[in-house]
């Protein structure tokens, strides 16, 4: 059984994505590991901190990124589809670059891969996730983030990735446009897997809050459209205000070992709110909407975290 891993990657250096921490975290769980390197700006050291690794696992693919030929950040699918063409193993691990896995979850990864190698009905698995906010002891549990993704599928061709990279679908055919049919469903069908007890380590919204603001204008623009989405985000202050963490459960498990370091360089404490009412003068946060409070009330009172009336872009099976 050959593992590889992949991913995408741009001006993870400026951006404050934790690029070297999230190989990291996979790199001995896996035989390669495929990166769709993109066009970084001079002043960015994405490609610097991924060659420090010093590991021969490592397969760069230089690419170049079109986000008016991929609207709606469709580009990130298209690039993730250019990171697993390359990939040349069984089972493929895909991390996004603010992504880890715990080393703890290794040995159940590794062997359901081994279970179920020669079962064509599996054809990927599942991941718990653990979204953190503001900083790394606080995680979601709101109805707003999702609960699980596919986070490992089997090496088909025929699997690509769907929307701006979320998740992955099985396509009957596949086209170059099929990446700006966002919503498409039809010609698809989704994934069958089965659940791991693993996590995903989800860090996307971890950073300092100007360098959040900033990520949030360039999201906006790539998937609305330069003008609209900065008539958007026209009230987004230059720091981005995470609002009142007390609302926000406190996380009580330990972080993946590669992870530290970068989580040692936590320097915005003094611009976090830990306590009190939110700002009046800032947008609301989805999560801090009446109408999602309830209903991540009820699923974490009555369900035991399971979600209510949201979309699941997988069929889980048991076998």
């Amino acid at each position: 059984m050959k593992i590889s891993a992949f991913t995408f990657v741009r001006n993870a250096d400026k951006l404050y994505i934790p690029v070297k921490e999230s190989i990291l975290s996979a790199l001995a769980l896996v035989d390669e590991y495929v990166i769709a390197l993109g066009n970084n700006d001079e002043d960015d050291r994405t490609e610097e901190l991924i060659k420090s690794i010093g590991s021969d696992k490592i397969k760069l693919v230089r690419t170049q990124w079109n986000s008016e030929k991929y609207p709606k950040n469709t580009e990130y699918a298209h690039q993730t589809d250019i990171a697993k063409q390359y990939c040349t193993g069984d089972w493929l691990v895909y991390l996004q670059c603010d992504e880890a896995l715990h080393e703890k979850d290794h040995a159940e990864i590794k062997e359901a891969m081994k279970t179920h190698l020669h079962n064509a009905k599996v054809e990927g698995f599942l991941f718990h996730f653990l979204h953190f906010w503001g900083d790394y002891e606080h995680v979601h549990n709101s109805h707003v983030w999702y609960k699980k993704e596919i986070r490992i599928i089997r090496n088909l061709p025929s699997i690509h990735s769907w929307k701006d990279a979320q998740s992955f679908r099985l396509y009957e055919s596949f086209e170059e446009n099929n990446y700006k049919e966002y919503q498409r469903s039809e010609g698809t069908r989704k994934l069958q897997v089965v659940q791991l007890n693993a996590q995903v380590y989800h860090y996307g919204f971890t950073r300092p809050p100007e360098i959040m603001s900033g990520k949030k204008k360039k999201t906006f623009a790539t998937y609305h459209g330069a003008e609209k989405g900065k008539a958007l985000l026209k009230n987004l202050p230059d720091a981005y205000d995470y609002g009142p963490l007390q609302h926000i459960p406190k996380f009580k498990g330990s972080h993946p070992k590669a992870m530290l370091n970068w989580i040692n360089d936590f320097h915005w404490k003094d611009q976090l709110q830990f306590s009190g009412l939110r700002r009046t003068d800032r947008e609301i946060h989805k999560h801090e909407r009446l109408k999602y409070r309830i209903i991540s009330f009820l699923e974490n009172a009555l369900l035991g975290g399971d979600s209510l009336f949201d979309f699941k872009n997988y069929k889980k099976i048991k076998v």
